[in-house]
C-alpha cells in the first residue's frame, strides 16, 4: 500500500502542475546560479513534504483510533469507496456539497501568506512557500489523506503522505525548469490515467478491508486488536 502512495503522487503530479504550477513558476529562484537554484527548489520541496508529513501524522492518528476500536477493515473499505466515488460522481454534484465558511477563510489566509512569501527573498522563503503550498486544498491530496488513515497508526500515515509528496517532485521540478513541458496530447493522455489509477487504489483498499485471505492483496483479518483488548481487561 505504501508503494501506491509514490505512484499516486507520480501519476497525479500532472494535476499538481495544474493546481500548484503557478506557484512553482513564481518561485523567486536564482536563475544566474545553477547550484543555488537547485538548493532553493529542494528547500521548497522539503517544505511541501513537511506539510504532507504533518497532515499524514494527524490523519494516521485518527485512523489509529478507529483501528483500536476494531474498525480497521470497515475503515479500509470506506476509504476505498470514498476514493472511487470521488472519481465517478459528476463534478456538478460534488460542487453542491463543497465546504465553505471557516475553511475558505483559512485558505484565504494561506494564499495571502503565500503571496507575501513569494515576494520575499529571505533564507526561509522557499521552505515557507513549500510548507504553505502543502496545505492548499487539492482533490489528489484528499485521496492520499484518505489512504493515509488506513494503516492504523500515525507514523505510517505520515510516511504515506511523504511518499506521495516524493512522487510529485520529479514533474514539479521539471516544470520549474521547462514551463512548456508536457503540453498537448501527451499531457492529456497521462491525465486520463489519474482517475483510473485512483479507482484501482480504491478497489485495493476495499479488497484489503474484505479480508479474503489473499496474501498481500487481501490478507485475512488479524486478531491482534481483539487479543490486545482482552489482555487490557
Amino acid at each position: 500500500m505504501l508503494a501506491s502512495a509514490f505512484i499516486l503522487g507520480l501519476l497525479g503530479s500532472l494535476h499538481c502542475v495544474g493546481m500548484c504550477g503557478p506557484i512553482a513558476f513564481m518561485l523567486p529562484v536564482d536563475h544566474s546560479n545553477a547550484l543555488k537554484k537547485i538548493i532553493q527548489i529542494s528547500i521548497y520541496h522539503l517544505g511541501r513534504l513537511l506539510a504532507y508529513g504533518i497532515i499524514g501524522l494527524l490523519f494516521g492518528f485518527i485512523g489509529k483510533g478507529l483501528y483500536l476500536f476494531g474498525y480497521q477493515q470497515q475503515l479500509s473499505i470506506g476509504i476505498g469507496i470514498a476514493m472511487i466515488l470521488f472519481i465517478i460522481v459528476p463534478k456538478k454534484i460534488k460542487n453542491n456539497y463543497t465546504v465553505s465558511g471557516p475553511i475558505y477563510r483559512l485558505i484565504s489566509k494561506i494564499k495571502s501568506a503565500l503571496g507575501k512569501s513569494i515576494k520575499s527573498k529571505t533564507s526561509d522563503t522557499f521552505l515557507t512557500i513549500g510548507f504553505l503550498n502543502g496545505f492548499l486544498p487539492c482533490g489528489l491530496v484528499y485521496m492520499a489523506v484518505f489512504a493515509a488513515m488506513a494503516p492504523g497508526n500515525s507514523l505510517s500515515g505520515g510516511l504515506y503522505m511523504v511518499l506521495f509528496g516524493l512522487g510529485t517532485i520529479p514533474l514539479m521540478t521539471t516544470v520549474i525548469y521547462f514551463t512548456q513541458f508536457l503540453k498537448g496530447s501527451a499531457r492529456q493522455h497521462i491525465q486520463k490515467l489519474i482517475p483510473v489509477f485512483v479507482v484501482i487504489i480504491g478497489l485495493l483498499f476495499v479488497m484489503r478491508g474484505l479480508g479474503l485471505g489473499i496474501p498481500y492483496l487481501s490478507p485475512a483479518p488479524s486478531n491482534e486488536v481483539m487479543t490486545h483488548t482482552i489482555n487490557c481487561h
